[in-house]
């Protein structure tokens, strides 16, 4: 921006002009009083000859006339000037008629200061006539003043694009058309206009070509796990001592994320290794790439940690990976919303931490399992792989954790209505991976019941029960994989200390959902059923009165119970430890039968009693020879006693006593299982001695 300030001097005769320059984004304007004449013409020009080849834009403007300009990168700026308010044609006509022809003003008005000449020539120093004041500061004021500035300004403008130059002319006649409320150009204009786009701003200097970076080679996550240095690692681990143990086990987490920092996503596609993995690879995904030091390290040190940091620990990990798992699926899908960009880096530091917590503390899994099942962002089929692949790490450090996992979290997925025939699948996966490894039945029924909780509660049995044996419209290809598992995850749900308080808790759960299948239309299902009904009698007697109250209100289920009972008899009642509650229990439902024929229910109805009755009275037929068959073998034993007593008449009285209270007092049911398997060459020698 350049200023002009004129004033009027009365009775002065001298002129001086006062120079404002101002260039966009520089710290103030530039000042400076220069003589009237030519000095103000070569001043300016040189001037704004210098900060146009910078391709700065400068304004014009004064008090009493205002110029405004576009500088084009020319070479004699001052032939350029376009004024909105004078032309300055006229004002050099003007000027040329009252200065003599010989007057040369460059096309600038010279403005008269009367009142400053006076006060300034007090004060100009004779015989320096050329300083004049730049910011109050002397300066010289010829016209070589920008003379390093101009070289500044040649040397950036030889780094300006040839090319540009075919735009020169085009850029002056689109200027005079756009700009015609302006003044013409001067006719005389015989400039270069090198550099000049044609939107007529300076050229910019041309661009180096970058060279491109060489690629780095991309790095394995073997490799990355091979420079992994145990020594460093149980350095790190042993400066972590002393925080949080929330905030160790972040710091644990980003130790692996440093050491993998150069594994790019390309080269652990985890999704899609998920997604085609099976599941015996899927349990070396990827720790297989770990060394034993490096593992031990790490294990050892996990150990120390508590069980509410460790589930921390795991629900932290696991947020990280489902937002990575969101994010992909957003980018694959093309998604619109604002969701976090999956990141260039790979996931693997965070599985690989995860997956020593899960094997050195698989009952951390299990402290996390009420979130796993309330928390939606949790749920899901496309969260399936994930937990899975969860549940195998936490599988590899306990198998019974697998299993409990398995029937407590998977298993109810299986019965609901919007399993997909993919996720079926890859839960029938992971319970044959668990139920193939090495002594896996010995295993799991011996932990059956894991600190007060059944590996295989009543609930979940009851689903496995149902999908092993669905109707026969309903079976589907992997009902047989079900029938294939079924026997072994049975024998885990009904393991438990026969008699003991839970198991007697667990038999009566047991037994309303199996009475309830009993009565299902389904065959198989039905004598599966009632198979297990007959265990929870044996297993608790508050089962029969359960049933007595029933027995009328689900009459087909008793009647499928009585049916099992009464064809499998030698089976069923080799197992039943007492037969007594079974023969009050079938008395009392024998008397219920009569009753119901006596009232002559509807046709059904009475078909349904008369078959329940058939089979009440071969169970009862069954129980009193059983009875019977009991007190001969007692007569036989006595006689076999007095036999002995008269081939050894010495023995002891007090032997006799024993023997006639143990008789009056005898359990037929227990005595019938100590003859059948009694030694009788020593019972002779008991009763002989």
């Amino acid at each position: 921006m350049v200023h002009n300030e004129q004033k009027k001097n009365q009775g002065c005769k001298g002129n001086k002009l006062l120079i404002s320059v101002s260039v966009l984004g520089s710290s103030g304007p530039i000042r400076f009083v220069v003589n009237e004449g030519e000095l103000v013409g070569t001043v300016i020009d040189i001037a704004l000859k210098s900060y146009a080849r910078e391709g700065r834009y400068l304004f014009l403007d004064r008090i009493l006339m205002s110029f405004f300009f576009i500088p084009l990168v020319l070479d004699h700026m001052h032939r350029f000037l376009i004024t909105d308010s004078v032309d300055l044609h006229e004002v050099h006509e003007t000027a040329a008629s009252n200065g003599g022809a010989n007057h040369i003003d460059h096309g600038w008005q010279k403005v008269s200061y009367p009142k400053r000449q006076r006060k300034t020539k007090s004060k100009a120093d004779p015989e320096k006539p050329n300083l004049t004041r730049l910011n109050g500061t002397l300066t010289n004021g010829g016209p070589n003043v920008f003379h390093s500035l101009e070289q500044q300004s040649e040397d950036r403008r030889r780094r300006i694009l040839e090319a540009q130059r075919a735009y020169a002319a085009d850029v002056v006649d689109a200027d005079a058309k756009v700009k015609n409320n302006r003044s013409d150009l001067d006719d005389d204009d015989d400039s270069d206009l090198e550099g000049v786009k044609p939107n007529g701003k300076p050229a910019e200097v041309e661009k180096k070509v970058k060279q491109k970076k060489p690629k780095k080679p991309k790095v394995t996550v073997a490799e990355a796990a091979a420079k992994i240095d145990p020594a460093f690692l149980s350095v790190h681990l042993a400066e972590l001592n002393g925080e949080q143990q929330e905030i160790q086990m972040q710091k644990f987490a980003n130790f692996y994320g440093k050491a993998f920092q150069e594994v790019v996503a390309g080269q652990f596609p985890w999704m899609k290794m998920f997604r085609e993995s099976t599941i015996t690879k899927l349990a070396d995904i990827p720790l297989s790439h770990i060394s034993d030091d490096v593992y031990k390290t790490s294990a050892d040190w996990i150990s120390q940690q508590s069980l509410e940091a460790l589930g921390f620990f795991v629900l932290w990990s696991l947020d990280i990976i489902l937002e990575d798992l969101v994010a992909q699926q957003a980018s694959a899908k093309g998604s619109k919303k604002s969701v976090q960009q999956p990141s260039s880096k790979s996931k693997v530091g965070i599985f690989v931490a995860l997956a020593m917590v899960l094997r050195r503390k698989p009952d951390a899994l299990i402290s996390v399992l009420p979130k796993l099942r309330e928390e939606s962002k949790y749920q899901g089929q496309d969260k399936l792989p994930v937990i899975i692949w969860m549940i195998i790490q936490a599988s590899r450090g306990d198998l019974a954790v697998g299993l409990y996992m398995w029937a407590h979290h998977l298993l109810p997925i299986v019965g609901g209505k919007n399993c997909n025939p993919q996720s079926r699948d890859l839960i029938l996966q992971l319970v044959e991976w668990i139920l193939s490894a090495s002594k896996a039945r010995t295993i799991l029924v011996n932990a059956a019941v894991r600190k007060g909780e059944r590996l295989v509660p009543p609930a979940s049995f009851e689903i496995l029960m149902r999908v092993t044996f669905p109707a026969s419209s309903s079976r589907v290809k992997a009902t047989e994989r079900f029938e294939a598992i079924y026997p072994t995850v049975k024998e885990v749900a009904l393991a438990g200390s026969h008699g003991s308080k839970a198991m007697k808790q667990v038999s009566v759960q047991i037994f309303h959902f199996a009475f309830k299948a009993a009565g299902d239309g389904t065959p198989e299902l039905s004598k599966e059923a009632a198979g297990i009904v007959i265990w929870s009698l044996n297993q608790n007697a508050e089962c029969y009165r359960i049933w007595e109250k029933a027995y009328l209100d689900n009459l087909e289920a008793s009647v499928a119970v009585l049916r099992r009972l009464s064809e499998d008899w030698k089976q069923h009642s080799a197992k039943l430890t007492t037969l007594d509650p079974l023969r009050e229990t079938v008395k009392n439902f024998r008397n219920k039968n009569e009753k119901a024929m006596s009232n002559r229910a509807d046709a059904v109805r009475q078909s349904l009693f008369q078959e329940a009755d058939k089979y009440c009275k071969h169970i009862s037929g069954k129980l009193s020879r059983g009875h019977g068959c009991l007190k001969a073998l007692a007569f036989l034993v006595v006689a076999f006693a007095v036999g002995a007593a008269v081939v050894t008449p010495n023995i002891d009285p007090s032997d006799w006593s024993k023997l006639s209270e143990a008789i009056g007092t005898a359990d037929w049911d227990k005595l019938s299982e100590a003859l059948s398997t009694a030694d009788w060459n020593k019972l002779s020698k008991v009763f002989s001695s």
